[in-house]
């Protein structure tokens, strides 16, 4: 396979196809979560922890069934949030492999519409595969931390230390097990499999090519992954850094004037962030569909489509 022929018809695909870019942004609604940064600060006795004082006394003074209302009303709220996210992110993920497999079979254009109706077919199992491999890594990982913590009580903190290498060598294994997840993937929409035999696809194929998927995991992952992420992430930092080290040299007034800023910067960066972020999500999947086309050496057939974009 003409790995740099893959990336380059990727970026094509991705750059002509701009629809693309919505799924892409879809896509990142339940992947990569993890961009938050919690800020969390104690001033006991001080004026900034009193000041919050009367709405809680506001708060503990309302009537018990008022009080869980509101906090029933916010889980269900929380869940309608997860459900929807997932529900987006996967159909997200399904509407870039069919946009591909259509946009490398010959379409001139993409619509919208016709990608988001034809992927929730696809939605259930790939869904399904997601939550039985991380329902089994959860377990896994359950079992390794019960594992540690006994060891280290038992040994007095050694063995906490001899699993170390163990930390280390799970690292590349969660890596090798998301290349099998996205090719199952991929599969699953490509020839319309179902979760086990999706993934029973996916195994063989990387396992059959897996120099080629290691050069593209390290490429796509780490390479336009995570350094592609942390550039565009870089004004983030920007925003709020400065707010930090502001607040730790200057004072509470200091920290607070520099969030409003940062908050303020960050809500104008926003729709740049959701675009790009949408992009390079883009991209990473369309690669990886071109990759199993080209591997499995199976013309792309091009799936009923409109010729609106």
């Amino acid at each position: 396979m003409d790995i740099g022929n893959v990336l380059s018809r990727a970026w094509q695909i991705i750059w002509k196809h701009k629809v693309l870019w919505i799924f892409g942004i879809l896509a990142g609604c339940s992947g990569n979560g993890g961009g938050a940064n919690n800020f969390r600060a104690s001033y006991q006795g001080s004026e900034s922890s009193q000041q919050f004082q009367p709405y809680m006394d506001q708060f503990q003074s309302m009537p018990q069934w008022l009080i869980a209302l509101i906090v029933i009303v916010l889980i269900l709220v929380v869940l309608l949030l997860v459900v929807l996210s997932i529900f987006l992110g996967t159909i997200g993920r399904i509407g870039l492999i069919r946009g591909t497999q259509q946009a490398e079979g010959g379409a001139a254009s993409l619509s919208f519409g016709e990608l988001f109706s034809g992927s929730t077919p696809y939605f259930w199992r790939v869904f399904g595969l997601n939550l039985l491999v991380g329902l089994a890594i959860a377990v896994i990982g359950i079992l390794f931390a019960i594992l540690a913590v006994a060891g280290t009580v038992v040994t007095l903190g050694l063995g906490l230390l001899c699993l170390l290498p163990l930390v280390c060598v799970l690292v590349p294994v969660v890596w090798f097990v998301s290349v099998i997840v996205e090719q199952a993937s991929i599969a699953i929409v490509i020839e319309n499999l179902g979760v086990m035999d999706g993934l029973r696809r996916g195994w063989e194929l990387v396992r059959a090519n897996l120099g080629t998927m290691i050069v593209m995991a390290l490429i796509l992952l780490l390479g336009v992954g995570v350094i592609g992420g942390l550039i565009i992430g870089l004004p983030v930092a920007a925003f709020v850094i400065p707010a930090i080290i502001g607040g730790a040299v200057a004072g509470e007034r200091a920290f607070g004037g520099g969030l409003v800023f940062a908050l303020v910067c960050f809500v104008a960066y926003l729709p740049v962030l959701l675009v790009l972020s949408g992009i390079l999500r883009g991209y990473i999947e369309s690669a990886w569909t071109l990759t199993f086309l080209r591997l499995t050496a199976k013309p792309a057939e091009l799936l009923p489509t409109t010729e609106t974009a």
